[in-house]
């Protein structure tokens, strides 16, 4: 694709791009280059992804050998496959996702290129913000996520009644790492929840007061993610982890009241408060 030339207005600001004009053809050619460099990429990161898995599943069952090494029995539970070809598969599919994960750099490169040239430079420029911010966010929650899963598991263990001798707890490996890819996307995408914020406030849809007065509910939200990450008498991993997650939603706001402030300043008549 052909990239826009902008036009910067009497005030500075970016006026809306000229752009030359690109057929159907044209993009959907520009298109299909841009996949098969993404594929290319995805299916190189596979082939890395597979020469890590024994690493990458010894990572994943960390959190049930510190559940069995917290409670001082070797025999808490064993990952068990319920077909010939479920370590296959478990392979296959561990492999596809770390291999999308480590080639998201190639991917997101090209989904960035196709998507920039249709962009104004102000909104290049914040797009690029928002990756930034997200990528790191996500991490950063992928990473808690594997110190907190430990404590999720005892918490759902503990709701069956401790003195029925005859019930065992066996864990079937293909239900247990989608159990564990869930927690980390969840945890992952809650991490990311204060920069959509920030999007939704650049896009008009709410003002930095409207999130700023919500921030009982907020609190009481943290608190009570806190808890259930974290054990009963564990009070430091509770704080913590709260004191986190409003933390970034303080900072989400604090960006959100800059941000209304330079479009007051530089539009008053246009700004609306919202209720």
């Amino acid at each position: 694709m052909t990239r826009p030339h902008i036009d910067e207005g009497s005030a500075g600001e970016p006026d809306l791009p000229r752009e030359r004009r690109m057929t159907l053809g044209g993009h959907l050619r520009e298109l299909r280059r841009r996949l098969v460099f993404a594929v290319i990429g995805l299916a190189a990161g596979m082939i890395v992804a597979a020469f890590l898995t024994d690493w990458i599943i010894g990572w994943l069952t960390y959190p049930i050998e510190a559940v069995a090494s917290e409670i001082g029995d070797e025999s808490f539970t064993r990952l068990t496959f319920t077909t010939v070809t479920g370590p296959f598969d478990m392979r296959l599919r561990i492999s596809f996702v770390a291999g999308l994960v480590l080639s998201s750099p190639v991917w997101l490169w090209q989904l960035w290129r196709f998507v920039t040239p249709g962009l104004t430079r102000r909104e290049f420029w914040y797009a690029f913000g928002f990756m930034a911010a997200a990528i790191p966010l996500f991490l950063g929650g992928v990473v808690l996520a594997m110190f907190l899963l430990p404590n999720i598991i005892t918490i759902m263990a503990s709701f069956f009644p401790d003195d029925v001798q005859q019930v065992g707890q066996i864990f079937t490996a293909t239900e247990y790492y989608n159990f564990v890819f869930r927690t980390l996307t969840i945890i992952g995408v809650g991490f990311v929840t204060p920069v959509f914020l920030v999007a939704l406030n650049l896009a008009d849809v709410v003002r930095a007061k409207q999130i700023a007065k919500a921030w009982r509910w907020v609190l009481l939200l943290c608190l009570v993610f806190g808890m259930f990450a974290s054990p009963p008498a564990d009070m430091v991993t509770f704080f913590l982890v709260s004191a986190i997650m409003f933390v970034l939603y303080a900072l989400a706001a604090g960006v959100c009241w800059v941000f209304d402030w330079s479009k007051k300043r530089r539009h008053p008549d246009l700004f609306v408060e919202y209720a």
